[in-house]
């Protein structure tokens, strides 16, 4: 995106739009004269990471911003955001500060100011995603106590304090005895979330929007970590420092982070920070001061002993919880590159949730059967009230209707091909209008043209 255009009513709608753009590098020089001469703090350097921006309007410059890194420290600020001394010095890089924004002269005209603010902050992320490599999921600026910082306010930014007259130069701080307003704007609507998550959001990471978001299994409420705690353990109870439970779910959070063994699992639990590791429930050091993560050995034998059906179930239990709302597929798929121990592909029948994916329970197929004797089983253990529950033909059977009506309560969608001739004969042969497509019996309500 070169450009992002702010509108215009009325006599404004006939000029050409204002552009938001980034300055080009034969602009720079420019940038900063206006910047100095006509800017009442002046202009020196952007901090950090930086990028600055032009309004213009048919060619004519309108206005200056720049951008650079966040303020390091900022008491209201950490306090509005809620995280941790090491989140904020891992997630302080998402945080850009406005150090200067100037309507240059004679450019002066009712709300230009929020106008172009506004269009700026729309493309804020993703110029910086292009030329730093990661997003920007909130914005700050520092208002002087001769300004009102009106053009903000009616972008919708939200003071949370004063500063308390610091400044920093060099590494140093001192005291100018100005304390300033401070002003936020969430440029992602989850960006405070983000900030101060035990994990980071998907839109932090590398992989994007398609990597699992781990602060989703670790709810608030600890639902996931009830459920695993209902899972027998069969270690034998001298020497174990870690509880079944918690090492299962820092197993789970590896696996969805995309850990494929034992190796890669432990590497990943020796680097989570202590707020993750607090909320995963791990084991407290109270000499060193710290929580501890199972070791690789740890989760090795502990994934190894346990039931791992069980431990399918409960995790079904809790996708189904937290994902229910939509229809519910059964389908089975082989799954590539793993054979039994009869030499055979594995093939498992699933339980998906529509538009989600989440599968919410899942059952190995036994080669000497077929995906019929393993419909009952996988879904007895999931609560499908009021659901609708979709198969293919295969599962077009009179048990598994009578199953999801009268014992679980759900709706089917089941599909009728030439595998039952009969059954397909009298569909086909059924006469359409015996039904009221707007539920109401037949012939007491309205039926459709």
């Amino acid at each position: 995106m070169d450009h992002l255009e702010v509108g215009a009513r009325g006599a404004e709608a006939d000029r050409p739009p204002v552009v938001v753009r980034l300055v080009r590098p034969d602009e720079v020089s420019r940038w900063d004269e206006l910047m100095v001469a006509h800017h009442y703090l002046g202009f020196r350097i952007l901090v950090g990471e930086s990028l600055k921006y032009v309004a213009e309007q048919g060619g004519n410059w309108l206005a200056l911003l720049g951008w650079g890194a966040a303020a390091f420290k900022c008491g209201p600020r950490d306090v509005w955001i809620g995280w941790t001394k090491s989140q904020q010095w891992r997630r302080l890089r998402y945080v850009a500060n406005n150090m200067r924004f100037l309507i240059l002269p004679g450019e002066c005209r009712p709300n230009l100011a929020s106008q172009i603010l506004g269009a700026n902050l729309r493309r804020l992320s993703g110029d910086w995603q292009a030329v730093f490599g990661h997003p920007i999921v909130l914005a700050e600026t520092f208002v002087d106590p001769d300004f009102q910082g009106t053009c903000y306010r009616a972008a919708g930014w939200q003071e949370l304090g004063k500063t308390q007259g610091y400044g920093r130069n060099g590494g140093r701080y001192y005291f100018h005895g100005r304390p300033k307003a401070i002003l936020v704007r969430q440029v992602q609507r989850r960006g405070r979330e983000w900030l101060a998550a035990p994990f980071d959001a998907p839109a932090l990471q590398p992989g994007g929007p398609n990597l699992p978001d781990l602060n989703y299994v670790l709810d608030a409420k600890g639902e996931l970590l009830a459920l695993l705690t209902r899972v027998p353990d069969p270690r034998k109870r001298k020497g174990i420092r870690h509880r079944q439970a918690n090492v299962l779910m820092v197993a789970i959070c590896a696996t969805l982070a995309g850990m494929r063994n034992f190796a890669a699992i432990g590497e990943w639990a020796a680097q989570l920070p202590q707020e993750a590791l607090e909320r995963l429930g791990c084991r407290w050091h109270p000499i060193h001061g710290h929580y501890l993560p199972p070791s690789e050995p740890t989760l090795r034998r502990t994934l190894q002993a346990v039931d791992v059906d069980l431990v399918d179930r409960e995790l079904g239990r809790f996708l189904a919880h937290r994902s229910m709302g939509m229809a519910v597929a059964v389908d089975g798929k082989a799954v590539r590159g793993a054979v039994g121990k009869d030499g055979k592909q594995v093939h498992l029948l699933g339980a998906l949730v529509h538009k989600q994916g989440v599968v919410i329970g899942q059952r190995q197929v036994d080669g000497k059967t077929n995906e019929i004797t393993e419909f009952k089983p996988l879904l007895e253990p999931l609560d499908l009230a009021g659901q609708v529950v979709t198969a293919d033909a295969m599962h077009t059977q009179k048990d598994h209707a009578r199953f999801l009506v009268e014992e679980k309560g759900a709706d089917y969608l089941f599909i009728a091909k030439g595998n039952q001739p009969g059954l397909e004969e009298a569909l086909q042969t059924l006469d359409q209008g015996s039904f009221s497509p707007s539920g109401d019996p037949v012939g007491e309500g309205p039926r459709p043209d």
